[in-house]
């Protein structure tokens, strides 16, 4: 059964005062049966407050309502409960104070209790839950000026005489008119990631079932569109391009590898809407597009993959404006995985035109330890020029993941004691990036920013370095930072799937990348760090495509049991290239001797083949002697780059040339003298013949 119980706190001095709720003597004489009774009352009991309005008091009369509940998950009743609030008029002196209060540690001022309190009218039963509104206004508390004050709400079991919870919070009141202070306004930056892990292997293969489970109701990838639907204008967002490739190849019919298995998928019409719902959203937003599928930036650059980052950081800025259909998303700024970096991997980025990182407070800590909320932005020098370090404060950023009242009116009271501080600063709140968020909460926190006269909410970009600005100590980044990169021994193997891919572009004069690009980036994602089996079956899947790619131009008819012949001392060898791909290609036919006898003569080495035929290069060759030896056939690109394994091919010599022309002339000049014999013999006989017929006529 559930109660709503109201409090109207009254203006008298008597409610002004304090009580007690249970007398010293009787805690003194509570039995140990009553001290157990207690301790698993609190275990059992929930108190919840589920909003206090507004945020921050402007008069002594406004009337702040505390509405919240109280349950009782036990197998007892609970008698009789109170629920009230203490305060305290001591104001707080420094954020370091608000974590003090709030954990529940002695703060060395005197918090009693106040005006508001109620008891429950009836018992409260196993199971049932009772709703309470409690109002009261500043004077009511006593607080007098500007400042951030404790507030606990508190309910107790009267007949234990023990309180059974305690919520506690904080109140900031900020009175307005000629008494109001002079605070300095904290130029304050929100930044908030669209950021996934890896989800594809190539094209249409998808690793899991993961998104399809975000886009459902209150699936991850629905808070995180209906946080942008909703947030304000002046926050800046960062997305990552895979992620809305993943998105669209899912808006058409893909697969899915589930337990080993590949399964065929329809398009999924919730995808599509998902895209188009956050082009909507983020139009005229700040947008920076975060390096295509994340990359270990500081892994890369420790393994010499530098050129991966870059062109991720490119290709990023093509995917993002494609489809969000916009012309102005920055590349400028980069968030490392983990908000780590080191000197070199922030040489990479320099190089790539990054201007701006957002780093943790662990990896750019302050020098010295200061009173004061130091700067957000410090400058760091690289190879390429100064780059901007923006560091998110901790606690205001762990506002935005912990959903509730408490973690708003911590935010509140955060950013009052900063703006109370001697010096003006400026502020960047970041979650964790690959966040889930509560779209209310975070945009209700968003809204009560844009409220605080202390507080300008700014964009990003706008976050500089001030002059003055006490410097920050050197990149801290650890030996367990580096440890939990991705492996070097499986980023070697990701190079060398690279390698192989860029070279079924370099062949192909028409082709301007070879197609795997997308993918191979995948392979390099932070996303891996923790998933390394699963990064390496992605490897796998990627490389056996390149493989076959790769594999589709050879050298056909080489090995120890294939052979050409040389039909004497020299001659011309045809060296064969096929090209099964459907485009054509360009070569270089690389021939060497296996065999100081066997010498290859001058020859032009370039060969364009086209598309799915095959071409010949006629290879001059001269040998010493006869017999059999071996030639290395090896493919290069035009800059001369190995394509692929040298093949070997046997050539089979027989060295009788000379011989044979010997023979072929002396079998001519035998068959020449036969014929001039028989052409004399057949002259004397007709010599013969006519002097017989001469002889004859004379005897006539």
């Amino acid at each position: 059964m559930t109660r709503k119980l109201t409090l109207l706190a009254v203006l008298s001095a008597a409610l002004l005062a304090p009580f007690v709720a249970t007398p010293a003597g009787t805690a003194a004489a509570e039995t140990a049966q009553q001290a157990q009774q207690a301790q698993q009352a609190r275990q059992e009991t929930r108190l919840a407050i589920r909003s206090i309005t507004p945020d921050v008091p402007r008069t002594p009369t406004t009337e702040i309502k505390i509405s919240g509940s109280i349950t009782n998950r036990g197998e007892a009743a609970l008698q009789r409960v109170r629920i009230g609030l203490r305060t305290s008029s001591q104001r707080f002196t420094s954020r370091a104070e608000l974590e003090v209060y709030q954990t529940g540690q002695a703060i060395g001022r005197d918090v009693s209790w106040g005006v508001g309190s109620t008891e429950l009218q009836a018992p409260l039963e196993p199971g049932a839950s009772a709703t309470f509104e409690l109002i009261v206004t500043p004077a009511q508390l006593q607080f007098g000026q500007f400042g951030v004050y404790p507030l606990s709400v508190e309910a107790s079991d009267l007949y234990t005489g023990q309180p059974v919870d305690t919520w506690r919070s904080f109140l900031t009141y900020a009175p307005t008119g000629p008494a109001a202070p002079k605070l300095n306004k904290t130029k304050l930056a929100f930044a908030l990631p669209i950021i996934d892990e890896p989800h594809r292997t190539d094209t249409t293969t998808f690793l899991d079932n993961d998104l399809a489970a975000g886009l459902e109701e209150k699936g991850q990838l629905t808070r995180l569109l209906q946080l942008a639907q909703s947030a304000p204008k002046n926050v800046t967002w960062f997305v990552e391009p895979s992620l809305l490739d993943d998105l669209a190849t899912m808006s058409a019919a893909h697969q899915v590898r589930i337990k080993g298995k590949v399964e065929d998928r329809p398009a999924d019409a919730r995808a599509d809407a998902w895209l188009k719902g956050l082009r909507t959203a983020l139009a005229g937003v700040p947008v920076v597009a975060v390096p295509y599928a994340d990359p270990d930036v500081v892994a890369l650059a420790h393994q010499g993959l530098d050129r991966q980052t870059g062109g991720a950081i490119e290709k990023a800025a093509a995917v993002v404006k494609s489809r969000l259909e916009r012309g102005d998303v920055s590349t400028a700024a980069n968030w490392p995985a983990g908000g780590l970096i080191d000197a070199d991997a922030l040489d990479v980025l320099a190089i790539s035109k990054v201007d701006t990182v957002l780093l943790s407070p662990e990896n750019l800590p302050a020098r010295q330890q200061l009173a004061a909320t130091p700067a957000a932005a410090a400058p760091l020098d690289t190879v390429a020029g100064v780059v901007t370090a923006l560091v998110p404060d901790q606690m205001l950023s762990r506002t935005l993941e912990q959903s509730g009242v408490q973690s708003r009116q911590r935010f509140v009271a955060e950013t009052a004691l900063i703006a109370s501080e001697p010096a003006a600063t400026s502020v960047v709140v970041a979650p964790q990036r690959r966040w889930d968020p509560n779209p209310q909460h975070v945009t209700a926190l968003l809204k009560t920013a844009a409220t605080l006269p202390w507080v300008s909410v700014s964009p990003l970009g706008s976050i500089k370095p001030a002059k003055g600005t006490p410097p920050r100590a050197d990149l801290n980044y650890t030996d367990d930072n580096r440890a939990a990169e991705l492996d070097q021994e499986y980023l070697a193997r990701v190079k060398k799937v690279a390698d192989e891919a860029r070279l079924t572009a370099e062949i192909s004069p028409g082709l301007p990348q070879s197609g795997f690009e997308e993918a191979i980036l995948r392979l390099t994602s932070a996303g891996w760090r923790k998933r390394l089996k699963a990064a390496e079956s992605a490897r796998k899947s990627v490389h056996s495509r390149v493989k076959t790619r790769h594999d589709l131009v050879t050298v056909p008819g080489t090995g120890t049991d294939q052979s050409k012949t040389l039909a004497g001392t020299d001659g011309l060898v045809p060296i064969s290239v096929t090209n099964g791909r459907k485009e054509n290609i360009t070569v270089l036919v690389s021939v060497t001797s296996g065999s100081k006898d066997l010498v290859i003569e001058d020859y032009e080495p370039k060969l364009t083949i086209d598309a799915n035929q095959s071409g010949t290069i006629p290879v001059p060759m001269r040998v010493k002697t006869s017999g059999d030896a071996t030639v290395s056939v090896q493919l290069l690109t035009k800059d001369g780059v190995p394509y692929g394994e040298p093949s070997k091919l046997v050539i089979r010599t027989t060295g009788y040339t000379g011989v044979a022309l010997v023979i072929v002339g002396g079998a001519l000049a035998v068959m020449l003298a036969a014929v001039v014999m028989r052409v004399l013999r057949r002259r004397s006989e007709k010599r013969v013949a006519r002097s017989a017929q001469a002889r004859e006529a004379e005897v006539v």
